[in-house]
């Protein structure tokens, strides 16, 4: 990780113009999908990303004029300038020692650069809100309790918060206008949020959050505020890995564009990743058998609008959020106003096991299963996913047709999967942390066997007949 420096020219009238240098961005990602994320980095910005240490962080470096470039990832939660890395700090046994060690490296980091970033990102998300209207934040209809907040502990409180920040759009040769509110005349509220992994450590997060703290404010003469902070500085200790940085992202990035929550709101940038690994192609046909409130085919026709989405659940209020989520992206693109404001996508309510799509027309599915935990059932998935996974290869396209699936409930879908070998074969497994639990994310590759053609196949379809039989008859 490389410091650069920021260079300044004269422009006439005396106006100072600040040359682009090189900085490292530090992003946390949906632990498991660092590689995809590092992907995305090099596609979007041809920066190469390093995965660290520390699961669920990658870094990079840009040049400042770059910087807008960064906020329009999708794969990533939060996001901070790198102050300092260390890669092999040498902690002291005793924790007044350690902690005596912090204080003294806070004055003589190098701070000024990424201040400076600091700066330039705030004139950036200012310009985006007198130009678009400050919007109010909405307010969830649920509990995100699917989502895998950003562990965080703080000097004189235990609170987690979550970072984020709206995408900026404005060219960087504008964001060097006069703020009131420049470091240089205002004294600055901070706090520190300290981030530790590691049981080889004399003292706990609060500790060193509290002492480094100390330090930041002597030196600066800033202000704590551990609410209504201006700066967060972000020191995040892996073992002997420490990185110090400044953050750019004030609340999560995967909240984006859900409005209307359910209890297993998908976070938007694990559904991002998910559909990368189905690679979508132009004209494909995507579908989400299990929408919840939307999450995946919203990331979807948001970033690969050239596709179909269809998104589909059985109970009525998931169908109701994922249309409100739907408009509401409708709504924000009219009042951007976008030229081609609609969406190519639809909602349907249905039953996963018996879909009305025929069959062979389907070429990506996405989605994410019940865990059996707050939706459904263990009990009820020995039933329910060889059943999906049946009627999902019925629609699916032989051959090419594809599917990324994420469940908690391991051992329940392999052996689905395992009784489903004739018309699935797995790819590879990607395995993540949502919300705590251990999950994967299993890539599916559709056969080319013809759906029902085989004695396994007929079996299960024989099987399912006799069941529709039976539920008639009880219906009679």
């Amino acid at each position: 990780m490389s410091e650069g420096t920021g260079a300044v020219t004269n422009a006439g009238e005396g106006e100072e113009v600040l040359q682009p240098f090189s900085v490292t961005i530090g992003a946390t990602v949906p632990t498991g999908f660092e590689h995809t994320a590092a992907e995305e980095v090099k596609e979007k910005i041809g920066a190469e990303a390093s995965i660290s240490k520390d699961r669920g962080r990658i870094y990079f470096e840009i040049t400042t004029d770059n910087l807008p470039k960064v906020h329009h990832l999708k794969s990533v939660d939060n996001l901070f300038v790198v102050v300092k890395c260390y890669d092999n700090y040498q902690f002291k046994d005793t924790k007044e020692d350690a902690l005596l060690d912090l204080q003294e490296i806070a004055p003589v980091l190098p701070w000024s650069n990424a201040l400076e970033v600091w700066k330039l990102n705030n004139s950036v998300k200012k310009k985006r809100s007198r130009r678009r209207g400050a919007a109010p934040k909405p307010k969830p209809s649920g509990d995100d309790s699917e989502g895998e907040k950003l562990q965080a502990e703080t000097s004189m409180s235990e609170e987690t918060e979550e970072q984020g920040e709206v995408c900026p759009e404005q060219d960087m040769s504008l964001q060097r206008e006069q703020n009131s509110e420049t470091i240089e005349n205002k004294p600055l509220k901070f706090r520190v949020t300290c981030n530790r992994a590691g049981d080889k450590h004399s003292f706990t997060s609060n500790d060193a959050a509290r002492d480094f703290g100390g330090a930041v404010q002597e030196f600066f003469q800033w202000k704590a505020d551990m609410t209504k902070f201006d700066v967060e500085v972000l020191l995040n200790i892996h073992n002997n890995e420490v990185v110090i940085g400044i953050a750019l992202t004030e609340e999560s990035l995967h909240r984006r564009n859900i409005t209307h929550f359910g209890p297993t709101t998908l976070r938007s940038t694990l559904a991002y990743g998910m559909l990368r690994l189905s690679k979508p192609q132009i004209s494909d046909v995507i579908v989400d058998p299990m929408c919840g409130t939307g999450a995946i085919p919203l990331e979807g026709v948001i970033e690969w609008s050239h596709s179909f989405f269809l998104s589909g659940d059985n109970h009525d209020m998931a169908v109701s959020r994922t249309v409100n989520n739907i408009n509401h992206i409708v709504k924000r693109r009219q009042t951007g106003g976008s030229t081609s404001p609609g969406l190519p996508i639809d909602t349907v309510q249905w039953d996963l096991c018996h879909l009305p799509m025929r069959t062979s027309s389907v070429d990506i599915i996405t989605t994410d299963m019940p865990f059996g935990k707050r939706m459904g059932s263990k009990k009820k998935n020995w039933d329910l996913y060889p059943s999906c996974l049946r009627e999902m290869a019925r629609v699916c396209r032989p051959s090419t047709g594809r599917a990324v699936l994420l469940t908690q409930d391991k051992k329940c879908f392999q052996k689905a999967l395992l009784r489903m070998s004739g018309l699935w074969r797995k790819t590879h497994t990607v395995w993540v942390n949502v919300g705590g639990l251990h999950a994967g994310v299993f890539v599916l590759l559709r056969t080319g066997a013809i759906f029902g053609s085989t004695p396994e196949n007929k079996r299960e379809s024989q099987k399912a007949s006799e069941t529709q039989v039976e539920d008639m008859m009880e219906n009679i």
